[in-house]
């Protein structure tokens, strides 16, 4: 089927960089009667076949007949209204703005792509008359503003063309854009681009202009003394945005593309000491805050509302600085007027896609939360519910490879740059300084801080070794004031500029509320923890930062208790804690006995007491029991 060739080709250009950023371009299939085409909001490295929307072709060509005698507002909601029109009743999803443009060019299969080593020509200076030379059989559009005006001059444009060459373009080149491909088969698609990309490479070689930018790497102090506040200064007021830092780079100095503007603005903040006043005079001037600043030798940072969103940000700007320096093969940058960029700016169609591209739900959505012993087990399972809510994690674990396997398992099922892996070793002062690090610079700080790690050794009193006890000590007890020492001090570097709180919440359990027999050490690392979240609690409430404990019953299913060899039910058994126990399944339902509710505590359990902890306003120094009522505070 046709559809399955649409969403090949999706596939193969939208998962190649040197073609797409962001889910930038937009495909297409035709028969005699429907166009189907790629939504708005949906990228080509991940679209289906069953997500192109299907549009009637003679409705879509209504388009060119209408004569429009209105302002550009009110000429796009007719557009948009006979788009709309045009969907079939068995299909959903908004179509691409540019489904005009495919519909006017008769081959099967239309491909739609922003490529950087293409737009190093339609961005410059001499582009147009390069193009003639380099792809004589392409048909060059001068830049005109996307949507309707753009579809009616391409119209009129391929008109005269095969007047003049009695065929259609198979190439059409969009000035400040991007490029058209059309073809009968995928091959015939596949092939153009190739021949594209390889005739752009030879020039640039043969101008001495660089394909790739310099890399480098950010100043570690600029980072760490810059992207914390910039989470407050370029947030919303409301909450943090997220900080990627990347290194110096020489940035575009002026909008190059519509894509360009709408995932990275059209100006960056440069400053050799970036400041609040600094930032507020910019988002004066431009109408609104930089998504892109620049301390100049030192770091680029990029935002955005989440870390995906960010990350979107940093991949545009190098985009358009790659762009901006292919262009000097062409005789220089050829930037958009401040009409085109403010229609852009302005225009709701690209919002629209921006929105739907971003688009995530959840109590927890735009929160960056850090928890450690996230490799597996609770941990994995609180990072897994934190997700579902919208959060981005970090995975930290002593258990770097198991970090980063939990991290991409996260990403797999909640999308692309939803969790990140950060290798720690919380009972090491250095290890967490450099955790802390890590973190500044891939996302600029930290919304939720679970300290969740912690490690037990059963054991009788009269037997218990001091290497055992200090063992348990130094993980449970010394690694939660390690970790709450470099979460506090990052948080209130950050919150010394925002109105806005934020949490260190402390996965303790019901052995921090009463004791627990032959199990001396980890029930003391927990009430002496419960000590200090108390502690901490009074002192850091100065710096915006609650901090809670959440103690949950038995987690039955994970390898805490499950484990064939190291886990408790078999350590409990070895040692004799259960009397009369024969069986791991003689120690599994005694502990099951124990509880009203008759049933393990769950990751689920504990991430709705997490949330709580987060969304309430007044509770700090509290140590929450979650176990089915099998410990009750007096």
């Amino acid at each position: 089927m046709s559809l399955k060739t649409i969403t090949s080709l999706s596939h193969f250009f939208g998962k190649d960089s040197r073609y797409v950023l962001a889910g930038g371009g937009n495909t297409s299939y035709k028969d005699k009667k429907n166009l189907y085409i790629k939504p708005s909001g949906i990228s080509l490295a991940e679209i289906k076949e069953t997500d192109f929307v299907k549009m009637n072709r003679d409705k879509i060509r209504k388009i060119f007949d209408f004569k429009f005698e209105c302002n550009s507002e009110e000429r796009e909601a007719v557009v948009k209204k006979i788009m709309s029109d045009a969907v079939s009743h068995d299909s959903t999803g908004r179509p691409s703005v540019e489904a005009p443009l495919h519909e006017i060019i008769s081959s099967t299969y239309v491909v739609h792509l922003h490529p950087a080593m293409v737009n190093g020509m339609t961005c410059s200076q001499n582009g147009k008359s390069k193009c003639a030379e380099l792809f004589p059989d392409a048909l060059w559009i001068d830049y005109t503003d996307p949507g309707f005006m753009l579809a009616m001059k391409v119209h009129s444009e391929i008109a005269a063309y095969k007047k003049l060459n009695s065929r259609e373009p198979h190439i059409i080149i969009l000035q400040n854009h991007g490029i058209f491909v059309g073809g009968n088969n995928e091959g015939a698609i596949k092939e153009i681009y190739s021949d594209i990309m390889t005739e752009l490479d030879e020039y640039y070689k043969r101008k001495n202009v660089s394909t790739t930018l310099p890399e480098d790497t950010p100043c570690p102090e600029t980072v760490t003394k810059t992207s914390p506040k910039l989470r407050a200064w370029l947030g919303d007021g409301a909450s943090y945005c997220a900080v990627n830092s990347m290194g110096p780079l020489k940035l575009a100095e002026g909008p190059l593309s519509p894509d360009h503007i709408v995932y990275a603005k059209s100006f960056a903040l440069i400053s050799d000491n970036i400041t609040k006043d600094e930032v507020s005079g910019f988002a004066q001037k431009n109408g609104y805050k930089p998504l892109v600043a620049s301390v100049p030798g030192k770091a680029v940072f990029c935002t955005g509302k989440t870390l995906k969103d960010a990350l979107t940000t940093a991949e545009l700007a190098k985009d358009a600085a790659l762009v901006q320096q292919l262009t000097e093969a062409f005789g220089g940058p050829l930037y958009l007027s401040e009409e085109n960029r403010k229609f852009i700016e302005n225009w709701e169609v690209e919002s629209y896609r921006k929105k739907v591209a971003g688009a995530s739900g959840g109590r927890l959505n735009g929160k960056i939360a850090l928890i450690t012993g996230g490799a597996q087990g609770f941990g994995y399972g609180i990072a897994e519910e934190l997700a579902k809510e919208g959060a981005t994690i970090a995975i930290a674990d002593v258990n770097y490879s198991g970090a980063e396997k939990a991290a991409n398992m996260l990403c797999s099922d909640f999308g692309k740059n939803k969790a990140f892996a950060v290798e720690v070793n919380i009972s090491d002062e250095e290890s967490v300084a450099a955790m802390t690090k890590k973190l500044i610079s891939k996302c600029g700080g930290l919304d939720i801080f679970i300290a969740n790690a912690g490690v037990l050794r059963a054991g009788s009193v009269k037997s218990l070794t001091k290497k055992d006890w200090d063992f348990v000590t130094d993980i449970n007890y010394s690694g939660y004031f390690l970790c709450v020492k470099y979460a506090a001090l990052l948080m209130s570097e950050q919150n010394a500029e925002g109105n806005i709180w934020t949490d260190i919440v402390q996965i303790n359990s019901k052995s921090g509320l009463q004791g627990s027999n032959k199990n001396a050490a980890y029930a003391g690392s927990k009430f002496g923890t419960i000590g200090l979240t108390q502690s901490f609690a009074m002192e850091l409430i100065e710096d915006k930062i609650k901090v809670n404990s959440v103690c949950p019953g038995n987690f039955f299913d994970g390898p805490l208790w499950s484990d064939q060899e190291k886990g408790l039910f078999v350590q409990y058994l070895r040692s004799g804690k259960v009397p009369g126990a024969k069986s791991i399944e003689d120690v599994k339902k005694f502990y099951e006995s124990k509880i009203p509710m008759n049933r393990g505590c769950t990751p689920a359990d504990v991430a709705k007491a997490i949330i709580y902890a987060v969304e309430q306003k007044y509770e700090t120094g509290q140590a929450i029991p979650v176990t089915g009522g099998q410990v009750m505070l007096n």
